[in-house]
């Protein structure tokens, strides 16, 4: 249910509740909700962009396919993430599930219908498309001046940032994800994870190594930091 909110203008928009919206009160909104399953695609590049999404569970990569055959990941959506919010009329990236995954949908023209008379929806979307375009630039300054040990140690202070829960950082995306999103290789990414291990910064829980739990954060910063 959509239920309208206080925004805090400090806080970035995360998800559709934060656009102020009740689907109860305004006819304009329709909100649908599906599932899919682990590697089904939500949406395919230069698809029209109809829709805005939220993810309800799971997660989601967006990623374009290069000209020579790779693969490159542009973002990662987890749950309470919203995407597909084009500033066109199509889509630039595809997505896919990376697990099982369910998203919210509401239509993108009800959305704009609705911000030409609601000043706190038209910010917040405003806000949302501003913090999309620094992710971007974050992105770009990430794979043109970063080593590889700086790259993973940026990727998982983001994702520390985003899904620890009880101090350990329970990753949906695979290795091979993780490497498609820094521009580097599986067995890069691999070496880097096991060097920081070896540093005593990381530690895994289980066998798949995608829990992780970060044990010198100041040290993976410092790692982040670095020029």
């Amino acid at each position: 249910m959509f239920v309208r909110i206080t925004a805090d203008s400090a806080l970035r928009p995360n998800s559709l509740r934060d656009l102020g919206l009740t689907s109860e009160s305004n006819a304009l909104v329709s909100l649908s909700e599906f599932s899919y399953k682990k590697g089904t695609e939500i949406y395919g590049e230069k698809e029209p962009a109809e829709y805005v999404y939220q993810v309800k569970s799971g997660a989601v990569r967006s990623y374009k396919l290069l000209s020579d055959g790779r693969r490159q990941i542009g973002a990662f959506h987890l749950t309470g993430d919203i995407f597909g919010l084009a500033n066109g009329a199509e889509h630039r990236f595809t997505t896919e599930a990376i697990v099982d995954t369910t998203v919210r949908l509401v239509r993108r023209q009800s959305l704009e219908i609705v911000a030409e008379s609601d000043a706190l929806v038209a910010k917040n979307l405003l806000s949302m498309t501003t913090n999309n375009l620094q992710h971007a630039e974050d992105h770009m300054l990430l794979l043109g001046r970063k080593t590889s040990l700086e790259r993973v140690a940026a990727f998982l202070l983001e994702m520390d940032n985003r899904l620890t829960a009880s101090g350990v950082i329970a990753l949906p995306m695979s290795r091979r994800d993780i490497a498609d999103y820094l521009g580097l290789t599986l067995e890069t990414v691999s070496r880097a994870l096991s060097r920081l291990h070896d540093l005593g910064i990381l530690g895994f829980v289980g066998n798949t190594q995608r829990q992780i739990i970060l044990l010198d954060r100041n040290q993976l910063a410092s790692l982040d930091l670095q020029p």
